[in-house]
């Protein structure tokens, strides 16, 4: 994998995490745990290295299980500054509702299964090499 994998943990000690992949023409922003107002800057921080690679972006919030609107202001700035439309990988349904009522939904694409990431180990723990799930 090219670029680099950055995990994020939160300085107050709250559970949720943030984390960027990049690859030669992809990033991914991986979002697990509670996504609050504190973890807020983290989130700014990976929004703001994203614009600056300037690459289509997967967010994976499959493993999200609380997101407040507060967490949704750096997933809005990222939505309406790449040039791309960011797609959400299976967001879970309280996700789903927090962007569907703040109108975020619109600007975002949504897939069900995950399209794969070059470099991630897949079942048999062998890289992809062309960015698909076996």
């Amino acid at each position: 994998m090219e670029g680099t994998d950055q995990l994020l943990p939160s300085q107050s000690g709250n559970t949720g995490s943030v984390a960027v992949l990049t690859s030669a023409d992809r990033a991914r922003l991986v979002l697990a745990g509670e996504i609050d107002i504190t973890i807020e800057p983290d989130l700014a921080e990976a929004v703001s290295e994203l614009l600056s690679l300037g690459l289509p972006v997967d967010i994976d919030a499959r493993n999200v299980n609380f997101m407040d609107s507060s967490a949704l202001s750096g997933i809005a700035r990222l939505s309406s500054q790449l040039n791309y439309r960011p797609r959400f990988i299976s967001p879970p349904e309280s996700v789903l509702f927090l962007l569907s009522v703040t109108r975020v939904l619109d600007d975002v694409d949504i897939v069900d299964q995950d399209p794969g990431f070059e470099g991630l180990p897949q079942a048999d723990g062998v890289p992809s090499t062309d960015g698909r799930d076996k």
